[in-house]
């Protein structure tokens, strides 16, 4: 008889099976406990992925830390932890507004070398314009959000948070290896695929364009780069397996070290701050404090999410297909990533929402 793990693995291998992918992992957590660990194509389970934009919610998390403790306040202005920060407009823009992305710098500008260093990334801050007034509408920060978050967790703390990640957040959920800011080998990242039409954007989504992004395949790849690793770039640089994001997934459904003070922790995976349109599709993103929340409108394939999740599923994707969520209704985390960077941005969502209705019944 076939098992929804059957089915889950069979669906798997379709792109490893044709040549699309050139390796994923899988990985299913429940009750705290690793459940399913499988690596498929050229990879073990000992493979180490760059997750992309799944570091955000590691981030977020040690965020939520810090609220519980007082020395963050999201509802504050940002430049009153960076006082830098405020220039150019900037002066109102509010912690919360970053993490739920309608700050209104989307397409801030900040990459190599200006990363390597925290003085030359304050720098560019303090220089960087609007690209639409704060809080008026929701566009995705792929990059320069975090950088923002990061600094202000450094100057409240007087540490490293790559550091305090490992100490306040992956070590207490079982996760040994460093994950941020690490020189660990990771399986090479790869552009597959051939780019959806015109035809093809206008019929799915209504646009004939993809929007504007600072995000690229080539800057994507660069970030798996041996001299990138140990920056730690907090949007995208996040070096993990399958195992670590279920079992990260499952330390905010149970909580079992204490790390998050309780209130702060639900509302943070569990209260819509940002149900505002996206910008591009038109979709409400139903944005908790860092993280998706899948939502009960039937939209929720629309961010990322399975058709068999409960509406109380919260996680955070990453580019390429990376795969990271909970849902506390079943109690199950799961995590899927890949190495292959699927030009094919529709072919690429389809397959997420196909993996993860298969693992939410698992």
């Amino acid at each position: 008889m076939t098992t929804p793990i059957d089915a889950l693995t069979a669906r798997i291998h379709r792109e490893i099976d044709s040549g699309l992918l050139p390796s994923c992992q899988i990985a299913l957590a429940r009750n705290g406990e690793l459940e399913v660990f499988e690596a498929f194509g050229d990879a073990t389970t000992n493979t180490r992925y760059i997750v992309f934009s799944a570091t955000k919610a590691f981030v977020a998390s040690l965020v939520w830390v810090l609220v519980g403790e007082e020395l963050i306040d999201v509802s504050k202005r940002v430049k009153e932890y960076i006082p830098e920060f405020g220039a150019n407009g900037k002066g109102d823009i509010t912690v919360e507004q970053v993490m739920l992305h309608t700050s209104g710098f989307p397409h801030a500008p900040l990459g190599f070398p200006e990363i390597e260093t925290r003085a030359r990334r304050v720098e560019k801050m303090a220089g960087w314009h609007l690209n639409w007034e704060p809080d008026s509408t929701s566009e995705y920060h792929p990059e320069s959000a975090h950088w923002v978050l990061v600094e202000i967790i450094d100057r409240v703390t007087g540490g490293d948070y790559r550091d305090l990640l490992q100490e306040r957040i992956t070590r207490p959920a079982g996760i040994e290896d460093r994950v941020l800011g690490t020189s660990t080998p990771v399986a090479p990242v790869f552009e597959v695929g051939e780019l959806a039409t015109a035809d093809e954007l206008e019929a799915a989504l209504g646009i004939r364009e993809l929007p504007v992004s600072t995000v690229t395949p080539t800057g994507l790849i660069r970030l798996s780069f041996d001299d990138a690793r140990p920056i730690g770039h907090p949007g995208g640089g996040g070096v993990m397996t399958a195992a670590d994001i279920a079992i990260f997934y499952q330390s905010l459904l149970h909580n079992p070290a204490g790390v998050w003070k309780p209130e702060v922790l639900a509302d943070a995976t569990g209260r819509v701050r940002n149900n505002k349109p996206d910008r591009w599709t038109g979709v409400p993103t139903n944005r908790g404090l860092g993280v998706v929340i899948a939502g009960d409108d039937g939209r929720a394939n629309l961010r990322g999410f399975g058709h068999t999740q409960s509406p109380r599923s919260f996680g955070h994707n990453g580019a390429g297909g990376q795969l990271a969520w909970a849902d506390p209704e079943s109690g199950l985390s799961f995590a899927y990533l890949t190495n292959g960077l699927d030009a094919h941005i529709l072919r690429q969502g389809r397959r997420g929402i196909s993996i993860s209705s298969h693992a939410a019944v698992c």
